[in-house]
């Protein structure tokens, strides 16, 4: 049997496919903010790379400070939108000339001689922009739970408290609420999207799925639906790294052509894929199975897996399946199954079609879980 390679996706006689280029994709032709409130104690190389590799791209950068050393170090021009009346439209003019542009931000006191802090004249500048996203480099790396474990995701309604189990609750320290609420104003001026970064961890933030900081959105839209043509090579990279960690069973690129065919996913703000799933018929025993059911490490926790399940049940149903079932070697995948209603049952249960070809290792290995779909 063909088995997968994970080195970003490889298949015996498939294309590559690496999450860097998904995402590389999905920022080219856009403009992204970078801001960095004080100079970061590793050096400027993470950030220089960063740029170059988005201006490859197509990708334009404005990189927002107080710190003119940052910006004459990372972007191609530096402009001061303080002594400058056009210089929205020279913004637009240098960055189609050099890709990256540096806006100068120092403190000074307004109007009533109250001095606006960097983060408010940052929102301002980028609201006024409308950029497609912000990264706010933080020496902290992310947003951090009471437990001091890193928060991937929240959305604008677990910012406000208005959420049903309202996460923005668990932030313990003074200074993430105080940037949770700057980030809130942004979100409500229209930028659907804020990332919360290391230096260090810039570009897995941007190229990764897992990511390495806080991901903060307008709207979750988390959406299930069936895969499409386009979404396949996503989808496959997700089903080798299910492979690489032991959750899934290793298939041939027929099998994989097979689960894709059938496959859906989970969507955060229409586009990301944060999770896959398949479902496998099994006509003459009235039967389907859940096949190649994975979360994107990032979205583990939002219910992502339980989104999955439930939109195979309703498809099970519509088919008029009267069991669905699922095998897994993983006591964590088999603890999610039941906490999803599923039972454990005799493997004898389970349709011979099922076993053909099935690894003999696995197979002592393997549990058995199902559930009625009425």
């Amino acid at each position: 049997m063909a088995r997968m390679r994970h080195t970003g996706f490889m298949v015996e006689k498939g294309s590559t496919f690496s999450e860097r280029e998904f995402y590389l994709s999905e920022f080219r032709g856009r403009t992204l903010g970078i801001a960095l409130a004080e100079s970061p104690s590793s050096s400027f190389e993470a950030l220089g790379a960063v740029i170059d590799e988005l201006a490859k791209n197509g990708t334009r950068c404005v990189i927002v400070s107080p710190i003119r050393e940052i910006l004459d170090a990372a972007a191609s021009t530096v402009i001061a939108p303080g002594e400058e009346k056009d210089w929205v439209g020279r913004l637009w003019r240098d960055l189609r000339g050099g890709m990256s542009v540096g806006l100068w931000l120092p403190e000074t006191p307004g109007s009533d001689g109250k001095v606006e802090t960097f983060a408010v004249r940052c929102v301002a500048i980028v609201s006024r922009l409308r950029l497609a996203k912000l990264v706010w480099i933080d020496g902290r790396g992310s947003l951090t739970d009471a437990e001091g474990q890193r928060i991937s995701l929240l959305d604008h309604a677990d910012l406000s408290g208005s959420g049903e189990t309202s996460r923005a609750m668990v932030l313990e320290s003074p200074a993430d609420r105080e940037l949770v609420g700057e980030i809130r104003d942004l979100l409500e001026r229209g930028i659907a999207s804020v990332n919360i970064c290391s230096l260090a961890g810039l570009a897995d933030e941007l190229f990764t799925y897992a990511g390495s900081g806080t991901l903060l959105t307008r709207n979750r839209y988390l959406e299930v639906r069936e895969l499409g043509v386009d979404d396949f090579d996503a989808a496959t990279d997700l089903i080798a790294r299910g492979v690489d960690e032991g959750y899934l069973a290793p298939r041939s690129e027929a099998e994989v052509e097979r689960a894709l065919g059938n496959a859906f996913g989970v969507f955060v703000e229409g586009r990301f894929l944060a999770g896959i799933g398949g479902l496998m018929d099994y006509s003459a025993d009235g039967v389907a199975e859940i096949v190649s059911l994975y979360t994107v490490t990032r979205f583990v926790g939002e219910g992502v897996g339980g989104h999955l399940v439930g939109y195979a049940v309703e498809r099970a149903r519509a088919a008029g399946y009267a069991r669905i079932f699922a095998c897994t070697t993983s006591p964590r995948v088999e603890s999610f199954f039941v906490r999803q209603g599923f039972a454990l049952v005799d493997a004898e249960s389970i349709p011979d079609g099922k076993w053909v070809d099935y690894p003999p290792d696995r197979r002592e290995r393997v549990r058995c879980l199902a559930r009625a779909v009425e």
